[in-house]
């Protein structure tokens, strides 16, 4: 039973705890609640960390989820720069760790997000290296490029991830030069297979990108303090200026881990395991976003989605939960992405493995197409690449887990709402 006397604490000010915030009070809970975010910055979303922002074509207010004063206005209590170094599930309480404050929950949420993976490899000290998770990172990073445009400067990329390729565009729109170092055969391997990954590659290498594939960085050369060059493990060298490592995020669990719940394992993602309603294995204790990893009744498996849209709709989730409502989360992975003139938006999951056919409709040469991953004539993923007004049909065709022609799916003249049962 949900009262005016309770409190609930939300660790973690990204999209997903400013969301979850925004939804208690939707739903009229009128008891305490207290954001908590290591960051100065008020709750911010991070796609246009890598596209709009990057590029100087958004300003730096619009990547606010709030305007600043929504949260006074809301009575949420605001806490920025400050981080939870320890949680007390006995008492049931939070401790800051900058100077020990103890805070009572009734309800705990945790959206702790992930952070960038660090390249292990002599160099990675050097000024020059950066990667790209917060703000600041895109603030400095977009000074960079405009600086490597000007110069005719070079940039090496670690990773050929929705990150890396991101960047690697903005690179080139600002007319910094540019290298991308990625260990799989294709860009976005382990996402979209071979088969639309080296769709990427031309793309990309159409607007100048140099695309190294089959091998990782092994170090960054530099001298008093500045970055001269990076080396890969085949032996070759590469111009530097400076170098993004866009090798992955990782889940933050370190807090959940110290406090004793349930963490899934690498093969799965990691992440804090949560049900359903994104309890975790402490009832009193929800995670969403990026650190979470919840079970998926469509695809029989445990997901871990550090994708926007799970941020946007796990954190109401999740606070419709702590307030006791009938919650399923089961929202099918969305996820868009902006390169050069090249909009896409995928709906699903299949990594390479779990499908046996991709099925193409429209022109994958134009780059006017959509792609279907299907398993046994099941649809379990669609992307649609520069063709617009689909994502609600393709999500049914995931949803409805029925059988489909792969001629049926090809053929542009036959509406994907008539493909579902």
């Amino acid at each position: 039973m949900v009262d005016a006397d309770q409190t609930f604490v939300i660790v973690g000010g990204g999209l997903a705890g400013a969301k979850a915030a925004e939804t208690l009070r939707a739903e009229g809970f009128t008891g305490r609640v207290i954001l908590i975010s290591d960051e100065r910055d008020h709750p911010y979303e991070r796609p246009p960390l890598s596209k709009g922002y990057l590029l100087g074509k958004e300003e730096r207010d619009s990547v606010f989820v709030h305007e600043p004063a929504w949260y006074a206005q809301n009575d949420i209590e605001l806490h920025l720069g400050q981080t939870v170094d320890a949680i007390d599930r006995t008492a049931k309480t939070v401790r800051f760790g900058e100077d020990g404050t103890v805070v009572h929950y009734d309800k705990l949420l945790l959206t702790t997000g992930a952070e960038p993976r660090r390249l292990d490899i002599p160099g990675t000290d050097l000024a020059g290296v950066h990667h790209l998770r917060r703000l600041a990172h895109a603030e400095r990073l977009k000074g960079v490029l405009a600086a490597l445009g000007r110069d005719n400067g070079h940039i090496v990329i670690a990773g050929a991830g929705w990150i890396g390729l991101e960047v690697a565009a903005a690179a080139r729109e600002y007319g910094a030069e540019v290298t991308v170092v990625e260990p799989e055969p294709t860009p976005l391997h382990g996402v979209l297979g071979p088969e639309l990954g080296q769709l990427f590659a031309e793309l990309h290498r159409e607007h100048g990108v140099r695309f190294h594939f089959g091998v990782r960085l092994t170090e960054i050369i530099g001298q008093d303090g500045v970055v001269l060059s990076a080396r890969t493990d085949d032996g070759e060298e590469h111009p530097a200026h400076d170098v993004l490592a866009a090798i992955g995020a990782a889940p933050r669990t370190a807090l959940a881990e110290a406090a004793g719940l349930e963490i899934a394992d690498r093969a799965h993602g990691g992440g804090v395991v949560v049900d359903g309603r994104l309890r975790t294995s402490d009832p009193d204790i929800y995670a969403a976003g990026d650190v979470a990893s919840f079970p998926h009744p469509l695809f029989g498996t445990a997901l871990r989605v550090e994708h926007w849209a799970n941020a946007l709709n796990g954190g109401p989730a999740a606070a419709r939960a702590m307030l006791g409502r009938d919650v399923v989360y089961d929202r099918v992975p969305y996820f868009f992405s902006d390169q050069y003139d090249l909009g896409m938006e995928y709906s699903g999951w299949a990594p390479p493995g779990s499908y046996d056919e991709v099925v193409i409709r429209g022109d994958a040469g134009k780059r006017e197409f959509v792609a279907f991953w299907l398993k046994e004539g099941r649809v379990l993923a669609g992307m649609n690449v520069n063709v617009w007004d689909v994502t609600d049909p393709i999500q049914r065709l995931i949803r409805a887990r029925a059988r489909v022609s792969a001629e049926a799916l090809a053929d542009p003249h036959a509406s994907l709402d008539s493909l579902i049962p």
